[in-house]
């Protein structure tokens, strides 16, 4: 028998949130998902209340400007790469332009698409505007989850609000991976909260496919298996550990293969500038938008505080002692995207899967007076709404 971690449990058992697809026969899996998502509404409702203030927001934005909503979130930037391969598949070569090689995006996004606009009726960047949205709320009900698990339903809900109210949020609801990987990793982490060791590792399989941060969520797997096996937790932990970083190496050495050179996907990455540096460029734009910047742009400021709030973020939950693979997640993501010499305006968006860092904020918000939190929420939503248009409908550069 799979050995269960527990955690401060807050619900019964029969309300406990479970992975979708997760359980046995019957119909015993479906009332189960059905109890977790009237357990999770207040969570999912509040989260849709936060995004459709943005997405009013946008709309009145891309009005003014003489642009549509729907381009403007299904086939902006990234999402036309994304398309390209659902459509054309990837290219054979590693080619010698800038910003040019697909390969840098990982498959498990177009792959998506590509399967479900065969059997659905509209266009493939309609589909994959549409799995974006399902996803969020997947990825809200999974943070939520998570933060019920940990402290409470309270918390829970307020940890989810707080994901949609995240200063890039928009990108949630556009023709991007962050949803669907946020869902990934919240179930995966929740399903090593739960013990759920075969649904950890799959989760993990599925995020290391989707995008590069997927090794992190593959570290968090690994160490909390090969803690619980060292534990005395048999066999089933040390197979989620073997299986976890199968998706994210998986590809990296498929891109091999397909180049010829054993290093394919990282000459990829050089020709679209992203190397490790160790932070030495993050540094760098820190110090130049925060300090000597003659002339600031608010979207690169905006970045670089989102940056330091993140690490101040972790170094709350490192006091808090969170679960080890909340910790080994975060901490792994921070590496990844502070660590990279790589542009610096989307590291914003690449570190809004690293919801465990909200839950110092969540807890505390939970705690406070209803008007307070009410306050709290709010100004956030509004934050967050107006940064969104002003990303998509006055800053120059992707999201």
């Amino acid at each position: 028998m799979t050995p269960v971690i527990t955690l401060r449990p807050t619900v019964p058992a029969s309300r406990k949130p479970v992975p979708p697809g997760d359980g046995g026969g019957g119909g015993a899996p479906v009332r189960a998902v059905r109890g977790a998502l009237r357990h999770a509404a207040p969570a999912l409702l509040g989260y849709l209340a936060v995004r459709a203030i943005g997405l009013l927001v946008l709309a009145r934005w891309t009005h003014l400007k003489g642009h549509g909503v729907w381009p403007a979130l299904a086939t902006s930037w990234d999402s036309r790469w994304y398309l390209e391969i659902a459509d054309r598949g990837y290219q054979a070569h590693l080619g010698t332009l800038l910003d040019d090689n697909n390969l840098a995006f990982f498959p498990f996004y177009p792959a998506l698409i590509k399967a479900v606009a065969a059997v659905t009726p509209g266009s493939r960047a309609s589909v994959g505007l549409v799995i974006a949205v399902v996803c969020s709320l997947l990825a809200a009900w999974g943070i939520f989850a998570v933060g019920d698990r940990l402290h409470g339903r309270r918390t829970g809900t307020v940890l989810a609000v707080l994901w949609g109210a995240q200063p890039v949020a928009l990108v949630q609801w556009m023709g991007y991976t962050e949803s669907l990987f946020t869902a990934l990793t919240a179930w995966a982490l929740y399903a090593v909260l739960d013990g759920r060791w075969y649904a950890a590792g799959a989760l993990a399989v599925a995020a290391g496919l989707t995008r590069p941060t997927g090794i992190a969520v593959a570290a968090a797997v690994t160490v909390a298996a090969l803690l619980s096996a060292a534990r005395g937790g048999g066999r089933t932990p040390l197979l989620a550990a073997l299986l976890a970083p199968v998706g994210w190496f998986g590809y990296i050495g498929w891109v091999a293969l397909r180049l010829g050179r054993w290093d394919g996907y990282f000459a990829v990455q050089k020709l679209w500038r992203n190397e490790w540096d160790g932070g030495t460029r993050t540094l760098r734009e820190l110090r130049d938008h925060l300090v000597y910047g003659r002339d600031p742009q608010l979207f690169l400021a905006m970045v670089s505080l989102v940056l330091l709030g993140s690490l101040f973020l972790y170094v709350l939950c490192l006091a808090d002692r969170q679960p080890a693979a909340l910790l080994v997640f975060a901490g792994a993501l921070l590496l990844v995207v502070l660590g990279s010499g790589g542009v610096y305006f989307p590291r914003a968006r690449f570190l809004l899967p690293g919801f465990p860092l909200l839950l110092p904020v969540a807890v505390a918000v939970a705690r406070a007076r209803p008007h307070v939190a009410a306050l709290v929420l709010g100004v956030a939503a509004v934050t967050s709404a107006w940064l969104g248009g002003y990303m998509l409908m006055v800053w120059p550069g992707p999201p």
